[in-house]
């Protein structure tokens, strides 16, 4: 069972939050402050922390280093979206905004720690060692991308047939070339094709080269892409586009490493290290016959997965600061900043176009912004269209988790929000307490109570308060 440690100093939100994640199969602890979790418990007792980021005495985010290896989930209130950012700067895994829906903060806690299981290191993001400066665009720290960088790492120096899977836009190229450039061959070609590019009657003519004479307008013998790598690299980008003819032939090469000119009666030994990649799911294809079964099998030797960028967690702000150092530089502009709307609107966006989107994102805002600041207009995401309080990653219909199934079989009452229970509480009980005993039940503050009152347009009744002091003056009598 996993274990959790709330660190909350509202009495209501301790409880309420301790008691959703005990239906849901959680072992849980509590604690008032960042010194009372401290004292009272060892943070590697925990797969995961779920702090308040304003508490007394230090706030949420000393919890990041003092927790070290275990994950710390950030709760904030409406009004401290900067700060929430900053902490996961500093290293917090997320956040989430108040009020939260219960399905969400399960949905979050299960994510995280299927993601940080403990036991891997918290370091900053990294570039994979050893790779020129045409990698170092590659930057990540969340769970797979670490996984991906010690994968290439094992496969790099093999000449092994490698496949690359990934959304449009996820960075396969790069990926590709990593891996050529940390293997033997490094100081060899490497040649890249896009099959989706070359015309289905050009494709076979383009790889294997052609004998003059082969056909009309063949006038002069040509070596083909396949040939031209020998002793490198050939990256097959889109493989799943190749026409089924190709296929064939490529099977030959992949099986005997030799090829054959069209027009020729002869074969040539070529020593070429293959690397494929495709957004599509080449298991479906072949299964329906769009797809040669023994070319895929050929190909599927080592295979390499890119997460979305909408999985990758607070990679997404490292790669956005980053991509907005290069493009003030290309501009020729001083060195901006996202303002907090922006950088909102990075973390919440779904990014369907990937790391290629975001990069036009912050390319387009920095030519279209004047200022110092970046905001999500110049990005063009319209927060409006977009959830704060979405958990990143969990809009998938094909998601393992389904937020549906995680309110059962409890009482409906405590189907209420944090912020319903709140509201409905001091609407009974105000007439008959004051601020003060109305702030000790609810466990907060009595300036928290005011904010919240504000905040939810529920200001006290003048006559309330009259009729309250009136009756604790008759009764003092």
């Amino acid at each position: 069972m996993q274990k959790i440690l709330i660190v909350e100093d509202e009495s209501v939100i301790r409880t309420a939050l301790r008691r959703l994640l005990e239906r849901h199969d959680f072992q849980v602890s509590e604690a008032g402050s960042v010194q009372e979790a401290e004292k009272d418990h060892t943070f590697t007792d925990f797969d995961l922390v779920i702090s308040d980021l304003r508490l007394p005495g230090a706030p949420g985010t000393d919890l990041i280093k003092k927790a070290g290896e275990v994950p710390v989930l950030i709760m904030t209130s409406y009004a401290s979206l900067r700060s929430a950012v900053d902490s996961m700067r500093m290293g917090a895994v997320d956040y989430i905004a108040k009020p939260f829906d219960h399905g969400d903060m399960v949905i979050a806690v299960q994510r995280i720690i299927a993601d940080h299981p403990i036991g891997r290191s918290a370091e900053e993001p990294a570039t994979i060692d050893g790779t020129s400066s045409a990698v170092d665009g590659i930057i990540g720290n969340c769970p797979a991308m670490r996984l991906l960088f010690e994968h290439i790492k094992k496969m790099a120096p093999t000449d092994s047939t490698v496949l690359v899977l990934g959304e449009t836009g996820t960075g396969k190229e790069l990926v590709a070339r990593s891996v050529h450039e940390s293997s033997l061959r490094a100081d060899k070609i490497m040649i890249s094709v896009n099959c989706a590019a070359i015309p289905d009657t050009l494709i076979e003519s383009e790889l294997f080269g052609y004998e003059k004479g082969a056909f009309t307008g063949a006038n002069a013998s040509r070596m083909g892409l396949i040939e031209a790598a020998d002793g490198g690299t050939l990256f097959l980008d889109e493989i799943g586009e190749l026409p089924m003819e190709a296929q064939a032939r490529l099977l030959r090469f992949i099986q005997e490493g030799e090829i054959r000119r069209i027009g020729s009666v002869h074969s040539r030994k070529v020593n070429v290290r293959l690397i494929c990649a495709t957004h599509r799911n080449l298991h479906s294809l072949a299964a329906d016959g769009l797809f040669r079964k023994d070319l895929f099998y050929r190909i599927n030797v080592l295979c390499l997965a890119l997460p979305p960028l909408r999985d990758r967690g607070k990679d997404i702000l490292y790669l956005a600061e980053r991509m907005l150092e290069t493009q003030t530089g290309r501009s020729g502009k001083s060195l901006m900043r996202l303002s907090p709307r922006a950088i909102q609107a990075i973390t919440t966006y779904q990014w369907p176009g990937n790391v290629r989107e975001l990069e036009h994102a912050i390319e387009r805002a920095v030519v279209l912004s004047n200022g110092e600041e970046i905001d999500n207009q110049a990005l063009g995401i319209d927060l409006e269209l977009v959830n704060i309080n979405r958990i990143r990653g969990q809009q998938d219909p094909n998601a393992s988790i389904n937020p549906s199934t995680v309110t059962t079989n409890h009482d409906p009452g405590e189907d209420l929000s944090l912020e319903d229970y709140f509201q409905r509480f001091v609407l009974e009980h105000q007439d008959s307490m004051s601020e003060t005993e109305l702030a000790q039940k609810l466990g907060v503050s009595r300036k928290c109570l005011w904010e919240r009152r504000q905040r939810f347009g529920m200001p006290r009744n003048k006559g309330n308060v009259t009729s309250r002091a009136k009756t604790t003056a008759t009764e003092d009598k």
